[in-house]
């Protein structure tokens, strides 16, 4: 595939030092996304037809095959969407948080390959549309730079950029899950804030990005549902342990009741601070 420099490079490539097993290739302008080999394109995705279903059909294979148990179908679609959404929302977030540079990714502009060997993660392939920066960026001169007025503005950008790729992908997958309207809306909310935040760990700024992500998502900010949902909670030893109340649940207590992770909404206060703890050893 032909590559391109943009002003989003840097940022990919700082993601892709702190989380190898996702690779990033930003594409020609003029370019297509690929859609041979694993390659599936986010639009065919949105569409809901065979590409969907091949693309579920993984989902289905992989929880056969590590849990020895098939999941029910909009389970599955649940597990698809997150798989997707998640690496998705860090093309965005990304980005903003390391440079202030708010890309556009129409759903025709993206193709993900999740089949890639040594990525764990798969493989995204993007086709630049724009991007917003703030006064003074030095990309602001570059071609596709559309600069906002503050940081407020440039809030908005990463919460309409994120809606404008996600809105048809959530129509695809909306049916197969059995989910609708706000549910969806929940769950894209869940994978801007915890892929950020995962991210922002492995970066060491964790802290800021819980900041940022409280200003990006205070709340009453359509289609997304309720605010970063952030709190702290005190571990045996006196010292805070952050966590947050999910939007949605990732239905995995079907497949695995008693392993259900820190953030999720079934899971109370005590378990949450003994898996945090678990974590941190």
């Amino acid at each position: 595939m032909p590559v391109t420099r943009t002003a989003l490079t840097d940022a990919y490539a700082r993601l892709a030092e702190v989380l190898p097993g996702l690779g990033v290739t930003e594409l020609d302008p003029f370019g297509e996304v690929p859609r041979d080999g694993g390659w599936v394109a986010a639009g065919a995705l949105a569409a809901g037809g065979a590409e969907l279903d091949a693309f579920l059909a993984w989902d289905d294979a992989q929880v056969l095959r590590d849990y020895g148990q098939r999941a029910r179908p909009d389970v599955v679609a649940s597990f698809g969407l997150h798989r997707y959404a998640w690496p998705a929302c860090l093309l965005i977030t990304v980005p903003w948080f390391l440079h202030r540079r708010v890309p556009r990714y129409p759903a025709a502009h993206v193709a993900y390959d999740r089949s890639a060997a040594g990525l764990p993660l798969g493989r995204m392939a993007v086709r630049p549309a724009g991007f917003a920066c703030l006064p003074g960026d030095p990309a602001a001169a570059l071609p596709g730079a559309r600069v906002v007025a503050d940081e407020e503005a440039l809030r908005a950008e990463v919460r309409a950029a994120v809606a404008e790729h996600l809105e048809p992908v959530l129509a695809g997958f909306g049916p197969r899950m059995r989910r609708r309207g706000r549910a969806l809306w929940g769950m894209a909310t869940d994978e801007v804030v915890e892929g950020l935040w995962y991210v922002a760990h492995l970066l060491g700024e964790q802290e800021r990005a819980r900041h940022e992500l409280e200003l990006l998502l205070p709340g009453a900010t359509k289609p997304y549902v309720g605010d970063a949902a952030f709190r702290e909670l005190t571990g045996p030893d006196g010292r805070p342990l952050h966590t947050r109340d999910r939007a949605s649940c990732c239905m995995f207590y079907t497949v695995r009741p008693e392993d259900t992770c820190a953030t999720c909404p079934r899971t109370c206060d005590a378990d949450r601070v003994e898996k945090l703890l678990a974590t941190a050893s």
